[in-house]
């Protein structure tokens, strides 16, 4: 299964999603000009910079809840839940 993330208006969309364990979630920067990181809270997972454009996946091997935010733009903010 896989699930998708834009970031767009310095935010995530939508900022919570669902999925079940072993979907690969892809996170796509689609604000012009502005480079996003998608940085878990608990250092689960980092796409280091992303430029206009750029993509980072990560596939949730695991159940729970998962935060995270834009490591320049510490006020974007979502979270991933993963069900069985």
């Amino acid at each position: 299964m896989a699930a998708s993330v834009k970031i767009m208006n310095f935010a995530f969309a939508p900022s919570s999603l669902s999925v079940h364990t072993g979907a690969r979630v892809t996170f796509t920067n689609q604000d012009a000009s502005y480079t996003h990181t998608v940085t878990s809270d608990s250092g689960v997972f980092d796409s280091g910079n992303l430029a206009y454009r750029a993509s980072f996946s990560f596939t949730f091997t695991g159940k729970g809840s998962f935060p995270y935010h834009c490591a320049i733009h510490t006020n974007m903010k979502g979270t991933i839940t993963v069900t069985g």
